[in-house]
């Protein structure tokens, strides 16, 4: 199980308002302790999924290579909708792939930046095509790197692409918001078997 403590959150600088509210929750700093460990799944239960994306980077070094898995786990399940409209352009797969595999040192850094490059390209081309932004998303989200901003923005965009794709039909809204929470849920979860 991953855990962290107040001040290991107070040095990386979390945000003042999660932080009092996530102390609150444990009948304040005083009480529970400085250095005291809290498991991060209580992070995600009463902030959220981005309070809890965001408090790995105070478990180093373990939360390095689970940030950087989610991350490839998130930007997997929109990859359909980039393969969908681009069935022969493999580097957002491909950038998946190296990112896994230097995620466990089975790729080299030069790899990596190879493989983002290309992804980031593909995303650039699927951007240009009009109303296949998720397509555009989803390679963005392969294109990210195993930092901490990745996992958050790969979480984030799969959220978006999930919902956006979900609700071109009549029901726009109620199948947006539906899929959005889905795919939010589903994230959360994965998370949560991630840290615990």
């Amino acid at each position: 199980m991953l855990t962290s403590t107040f001040k290991a959150a107070r040095e990386a600088k979390a945000c003042k308002a999660n932080y009092r509210k996530f102390a609150k929750f444990k009948g304040g700093i005083s009480k529970w302790g400085a250095n005291k460990p809290f498991p991060l799944a209580e992070v995600l239960e009463i902030n959220g999924l981005d309070d809890a994306l965001w408090a790995l980077r105070c478990c180093k070094p373990t939360a390095d290579r689970i940030a950087s898995v989610f991350a490839c786990d998130c930007a997997e399940r929109v990859l359909p909708l980039f393969e969908k409209v681009y069935p022969n352009d493999k580097r957002p797969r491909q950038a998946i792939e190296v990112a896994r595999k230097f995620t466990y040192g089975q790729a080299t850094l030069q790899e990596r930046d190879a493989a983002r490059d290309a992804a980031r390209d593909a995303a650039r081309a699927a951007a240009r095509a009009p109303a296949w932004a998720a397509a555009w998303a989803a390679a963005r989200a392969a294109a990210w790197d195993a930092a901490w901003d990745a996992a958050w923005a790969a979480a984030w965009d799969a959220a978006w692409d999930a919902a956006r794709d979900a609700a071109r039909d009549a029901a726009r809204d109620a199948a947006w918001a539906a899929a959005w929470v889905a795919e939010r849920e589903w994230q959360k979860q994965h998370l949560l078997e991630m840290i615990s």
